[in-house]
């Protein structure tokens, strides 16, 4: 496996709001949102259909921008970085691992894994030793070559998850990883995710999966876009 990352990520969400509008109507994707997640943690995000969840991920994932609030990772306020400086902090400290893969079709399984190295300018020769360590580490030695349409569902999100940490990224977010696998697959997938952290990597996990959601060490309840539960709270005390 790849080096655990030196800093694992340090995340602090202040006050997020996150508003999308569908004509005349406003969707309060997320509101008034205030999050901590120590490095190294393995949490897990759940909750209904619509209760903010993805558009959670996406934020930690500098796929999206709040409307108000503030997000600090590793310390830096990252709502404030231009869209190219946030594209280098995704490139460099956090990796995706989705439920349809997302791999490019045409390119083979060590160039799906070579593709952040590419597109962050790495030279071909680290290109080069770091895939073939990926392939070995994740059993894909002898379907390097293949395509994905050419991999089971199993290969092709190894496949995804080497890819996703071959820069060696702080955080790991996954985005219902199990949810095209079978029971003893997905369980497979799980537990290289969890070998990830227990080297130092920041998991979270977005799953409606209530197995999987025990699994984490952390348990997060969203509803209408704000955390409802989180197992690292004690429970409030019963009014007398």
């Amino acid at each position: 496996m790849n080096p655990a990352p030196t800093n694992p990520a340090q995340i602090e969400l202040s006050g997020i709001e996150r508003v999308f509008h569908l004509g005349d109507t406003e969707v309060h994707a997320l509101s008034h949102l205030n999050l901590s997640i120590n490095a190294g943690e393995y949490v897990a995000v759940m909750g209904p259909s619509g209760s903010g969840k993805s558009t959670l991920l996406n934020l930690l994932g500098l796929l999206d921008r709040p409307n108000a609030g503030s997000y600090r990772l590793e310390g830096r306020d990252v709502t404030t970085l231009t869209p190219d400086q946030q594209a280098r902090v995704r490139s460099e400290r956090i990796g995706f691992v989705f439920q349809s893969f997302h791999l490019v079709p045409r390119l083979s399984a060590a160039e799906n894994i070579a593709l952040p190295m590419v597109l962050a300018g790495l030279p071909p020769t680290q290109r080069a030793d770091r895939v073939a360590q990926a392939l070995k580490d994740y059993g894909l030695e002898n379907r390097a070559h293949h395509r994905p349409d050419e991999l089971s569902g199993g290969q092709r999100q190894r496949v995804a998850i080497a890819r996703a940490t071959i820069m060696q990224p702080a955080m790991i977010l996954a985005d219902e990883p199990t949810g095209n696998l079978d029971r003893s697959t997905g369980d497979e997938v799980v537990r290289l995710l969890e070998g990830l952290n227990a080297r130092g990597v920041t998991l979270v996990v977005v799953t409606h999966d209530p197995l999987l959601g025990e699994r984490a060490r952390r348990q997060l309840r969203m509803e209408d876009g704000a955390v409802q539960f989180d197992s690292s709270q004690p429970p409030c005390a019963a009014p007398t």
